[in-house]
Formats: C-alpha cells, sequence, structure tokens
C-alpha cells in the first residue's frame, strides 16, 4: 500500500533546495511515479496515458522540478518497451531503476562485432545526480566510416548506459527548476553490448501507450506540467491577496486540463478502435499546447506585480513557483519561431 503523501511537507523539503534530499528520492520510489509508463510485467503501473497524464499534473503540482523530473524520467522508463523483454525484465527487476538523458545526437558508437565503443558529450539530462541508467543517441561508425540510412542521413541508434560507465559535468546553472539538476554528461569509449541499443519506435510490447506518436506523447506530458504549475501559482497567490484574474486563470485551467484528458481519451479510443492518428490531429494538439502555455504565461504575468514584495523574495514558494514556470518555458516544445529584427 501506498504512503499517503504528505505535501506541504514535501514541498518544504523542495523549496530553494538544490537537489533532492533522500527523503524526496524515496516519495518517488514508494509511489512508483518513474514507472508510470512501465509495463505491469516489469513492475511498473502501466497506465493508460489519460490516467498517467493526471498523475503527472499533481505531482507537478507539489513542485515544478519534482514533476519535471518524474515526467521526463518516467518518459525515459517508457523505453522499456523498446528493449528486448529479458534485458528490460532485468533492468526493472528494482523499483528505483531510472533512466533519463538526452534525445540530442551527440557523439558516436563503433560497431565492433556486436558491441558498439560510445563517445560524445550530450546536454541536458534531467535529473542526472539521480539517473541509475543514461540514455542516448549516437552516430554508427563502422570500419572508421560514418554509416547512413536510405535517405542519405546519418544512421544513429539509441543506447542505454549503467551511470558508472558515465561522466556528469555540472553545467545546470538556471534561475527555476534547480532541484532537476540537469546536468551534462560525457562519454569515453565505454563498451556497450548491441541488446543495449534500441530504436525508439521499434517496441516489444503490445497495448496503445507505445502507439501514440512520440509528438503527442511529448506535447501532452509536457503540457500537464504546464498546467500543475499554474494550480499551484493559483494557489500560493491566494494566499497573498484575492484577485479577479485568479478566479479567471482557475476557470482556464480547470477548462485546460479537461481538455488536455479530453484529447488524450480521444487518441486512446483511436488507437483502441485500430483507427489511423491523423496529421490533423496532431496539429491541433500541439496548437493547442502553444496556445495553452501562452496564456498561461499571460496570467502569471498579470498577476505576479499585484502580490506585493513577497513574491519577490527567493525564500518564498510562489517565488520559486514563478522561477520554475519560466524556466520550463525555455523547452523547445511550445516555444513559437519569433523573427527577431
Amino acid at each position: 500500500m501506498k504512503k499517503m503523501l504528505d505535501i506541504p511537507k514535501l514541498r518544504q523539503e523542495l523549496l530553494n533546495k538544490q537537489s533532492f534530499n533522500q527523503e524526496v528520492l524515496d516519495h518517488i520510489y514508494t509511489q512508483n511515479w518513474l514507472n508510470i509508463w512501465v509495463p505491469k510485467q516489469y513492475n511498473g503501473l502501466g497506465l493508460h496515458f489519460s490516467e498517467g497524464l493526471k498523475v503527472l499534473q499533481s505531482v507537478a503540482k507539489i513542485d515544478g522540478s519534482l514533476g519535471w523530473f518524474v515526467t521526463l524520467c518516467s518518459g525515459a522508463n517508457y523505453f522499456s518497451r523498446n528493449l528486448k523483454p529479458d534485458v528490460a525484465s532485468n533492468l526493472f527487476s528494482l523499483q528505483k531503476t531510472c533512466f533519463g538523458g538526452s534525445g540530442m545526437l551527440g557523439g558516436t558508437a563503433e560497431k565492433v562485432g556486436d558491441k558498439y565503443i560510445i563517445n560524445g558529450l550530450w546536454h541536458y539530462a534531467t535529473g542526472a545526480p539521480y539517473l541509475t541508467h543514461f540514455t542516448l543517441n549516437a552516430k554508427i561508425i563502422e570500419d572508421g566510416k560514418e554509416i547512413l540510412d536510405e535517405n542519405g542521413e546519418p544512421k544513429f541508434l539509441s543506447f542505454i548506459l549503467n551511470k558508472y560507465q558515465v561522466k556528469l559535468i555540472s553545467t545546470w546553472k538556471s534561475m527555476g527548476m534547480v532541484a532537476t539538476s540537469s546536468h551534462s554528461f560525457e562519454v569515453e569509449n565505454e563498451i556497450v553490448h548491441q541488446d543495449y541499443s534500441f530504436i525508439y519506435n521499434e517496441f516489444y510490447s503490445d497495448d496503445l501507450v507505445e502507439k501514440i506518436p512520440f509528438r503527442i506523447f511529448a506535447d501532452l506530458t509536457l503540457l500537464v506540467n504546464y498546467l500543475g504549475m499554474a494550480e499551484h501559482f493559483i494557489e500560493k497567490s491566494l494566499e497573498i491577496i484575492q484577485y479577479q484574474k485568479q478566479t479567471n486563470f482557475d476557470n482556464f485551467v480547470i477548462k485546460s486540463t479537461s481538455k488536455t484528458i479530453e484529447f488524450a481519451k480521444t487518441i486512446e479510443n483511436l488507437l483502441t478502435n485500430n483507427s489511423p492518428i491523423s496529421e490533423e490531429i496532431e496539429t491541433e494538439i500541439h496548437s493547442f499546447g502553444i496556445e495553452t502555455v501562452e496564456k498561461i504565461t499571460q496570467f502569471i504575468i498579470e498577476i505576479y506585480p499585484q502580490l506585493g514584495i513577497k513574491a519577490s523574495k527567493i525564500n518564498e514558494e510562489i517565488n520559486q513557483i514563478f522561477r520554475d514556470y519560466f524556466t520550463a518555458t525555455q523547452h523547445r516544445n511550445f516555444r513559437q519561431n519569433i523573427q527577431l529584427k
């Protein structure tokens, strides 16, 4: 049985911390948050898409860094589905298994027999100090030559490395999301067996979650983080002032949350009925995400100046929410391409 969360205590443990302490990590493991997308056969929760989104939003409402870490690392643990069953079973035999890393193409993998020699540098690995394994993408080299795919582009594979094969580089110096510790990492001449490589859209499991287009999965899992942080901001701002904009903001967040879950259920229903996911609905969801984040940003900018000097103090929770939110908005998913003069 899961231990009930003491949210005020958990928030206090996370207030202006440079990293997660052991008690916070124990909360994460006890709730099995890292494994919301991992199949039950590998000790995961195996949640449906709409259910998992609700969990992620509730965690982001507790704290921005906590929500972002759980979202990105549970998203990386999703790769359990891309691994051969015996490899996945072995890696996820412990509930504390935590994947994370970088989606960028940052290095090379030289094929030697059934192994690869990995070298390279990757950036922004969310939760780097807490990871048990690192995921990365690397260009494939054979006989000293870069292998190209059918389109003439560099061929790459994704790999999973044990944390002991990776060197962390302390580069995370942001104003917010501090405890995510999203540092860079380097790999030098590390040998990885081919069984620990994978292709992100090839699966060994068979349920609805892995059939969700990656763009939709990424958009909605990140969007619920912004909504969760918005809920937290409203809650804490109401402790300072009562302001009509907060009511408008709260109504907007409620409607946006409902729409987000509605999108997720639509995707689930289409997949259940073996119906295609159209490009139109992908675009609709992405546009909804952009518009929602823009509106949340406007509300926060309008309300924040009314909160007084308390909101400017770095030891106040409302200030941390503000910093976390505007750090999170720098993620490329919902940034529009603006032509600067």
